[in-house]
């Protein structure tokens, strides 16, 4: 108890010793937002670019000002760890490292299951370790729980554990982590307490849960909420396709209903990290429990199939020019998996781009936060976009609709335009086309 509140005392004197493990979209905008509290924040890193990047004050997350790193670290707030003998120093420990998905259909837990096993030689007593990676309910007591304590530490008595799942929204310009509400589980009522004393100091509501499985279970949720009506509304988009109706005119229509209506927008499939990975997460741990998860499994073909429907419908487009698929110069306008951001992660461009030259056609591409890109086995870097590409293309592929992009000048002079992402809204011409 004595060190419990030790503890308490440094969280609440922004004097606790936090290290975060893995710097990357979730870590990174934690690691500062602690340093810049005052935290004395260290950096697990194990990728040397990255940790490079963090030396010289260079960011590589858009959400982080290079001018923030920049400050923190002439404050010494925010420091690269020199090795493993770091985590010996830190009384809090986050991890943030990435829980990929395997194309055995399984999650692979080796690059958590690895960082905590290097933090579990040298955990220290009375610790506060949370996890933010992304886990199944029950792999924070199940799985992490028996790594940390090959350190010869107990969870519960001589360092506490606990789950907080992350909510970062890379490039949304109104919710970022300090008022975005932080939900937080621990193994325990004390991991529970400790980690929502930790939180309080950088975030603006903290949200308590009975257990770390609870706590896993609202991140699915989450994802799975926004996976199924993505689902929903491209099984809506091919409805309006058969009926002749404009998709993106029905749901505007339906967002005027003030209650019991979310409005959700279809486009060429599923992108980012965590939406197309995390509820296949949950279907394939209650499998093991004789549950089948009906409903996301079937979102799940939904959203997969998306892309093929997108090239079937750019064929469609194609061919009522009289051209085929095969041989066309098709211009892709915007491959990262959302707007305004250079994230790649999953994105539903890459797979349709894939599939186009698989058909043969001649794909190109445009995307101003884009430099390189592969798809198909093909390394392809963005062509500057101006009236002399857009007129040689057959067609254009308007898939990720990028802020400032011009729109304007893509519906004066291509040919073809299919739109995926209603850019074009409202504008009506021959040979324009939409999902």
């Amino acid at each position: 108890m004595e060190r419990n509140q030790k503890l308490t005392a440094l969280i609440e004197g922004s004097r606790a010793a936090v290290g975060v493990v893995g710097l990357g979209y979730v870590g990174l905008p934690l690691a500062a937002a602690f340093a810049e509290r005052g935290f004395p924040v260290t950096a697990f890193e194990s990728d040397p670019a990255r940790a490079a990047a963090l030396k010289s004050g260079r960011s590589y997350v858009p959400d982080v000002p290079a001018s923030l790193l920049r400050s923190i670290a002439k404050a010494g707030t925010l420091r690269v760890a020199k090795g493993p003998a770091d985590y010996a120093r830190q009384d809090v420990l986050v991890f943030c490292v990435q829980t990929p998905w395997r194309k055995t259909q399984e999650p692979d837990m080796g690059p958590l299951v690895q960082a905590a096993s290097a933090a579990a030689k040298s955990l220290k007593r009375g610790s506060l370790v949370i996890v933010e990676s992304t886990t199944w309910p029950g792999a924070t007591e199940e799985i992490l729980k028996p790594v940390l304590e090959k350190s010869g530490l107990k969870a519960g008595k001589d360092f506490h554990l606990a789950f907080s799942p992350e909510r970062i929204d890379p490039g949304n310009p109104r919710f970022g982590l300090a008022n975005t509400p932080k939900v937080v589980g621990g193994l325990d009522a004390e991991a529970t307490r400790l980690a929502c004393a930790l939180y309080s100091r950088i975030v603006e509501r903290v949200v308590p849960v009975s257990s770390a499985r609870a706590a896993e279970l609202v991140k699915l949720l989450e994802n799975s909420f926004r996976a199924v009506n993505i689902a929903l509304v491209g099984e809506i988009a091919r409805i309006c396709r058969a009926l002749g109706l404009d998709v993106w005119e029905v749901i505007d229509a339906a967002a005027t209903k003030p209650f019991g209506f979310m409005p959700f927008y279809p486009g060429p499939g599923l992108g980012g990290h965590c939406i197309p990975k995390d509820p296949k997460l949950l279907a394939w741990k209650m499998k093991s429990l004789n549950f089948e998860a009906r409903m996301i499994d079937l979102a799940s073909a939904i959203n997969a199939s998306m892309p093929q429907y997108a090239v079937d419908r750019l064929a469609e487009a194609l061919n009522e020019s009289k051209k085929a698929l095969k041989g066309s110069r098709i211009l892709i306008l915007g491959v990262a998996y959302k707007p305004g951001v250079p994230d790649v992660r999953e994105s539903p461009a890459v797979d349709v781009m894939t599939l186009l030259l698989r058909a043969g056609a001649k794909v190109s591409y445009h995307d101003p936060y884009v430099a390189e890109i592969e798809a198909g086995g093909r390394t392809m870097e963005s062509s500057p976009l101006g009236a002399a590409i857009l007129s040689r293309a057959d067609a254009v592929a308007i898939l990720t609709a990028h802020p400032g992009m011009d729109y304007d000048l893509v519906f004066k002079r291509a040919k073809i335009v299919f739109d995926a992402r209603n850019a074009l809204s409202k504008k009506k011409r021959p040979g324009l086309y939409r999902l």
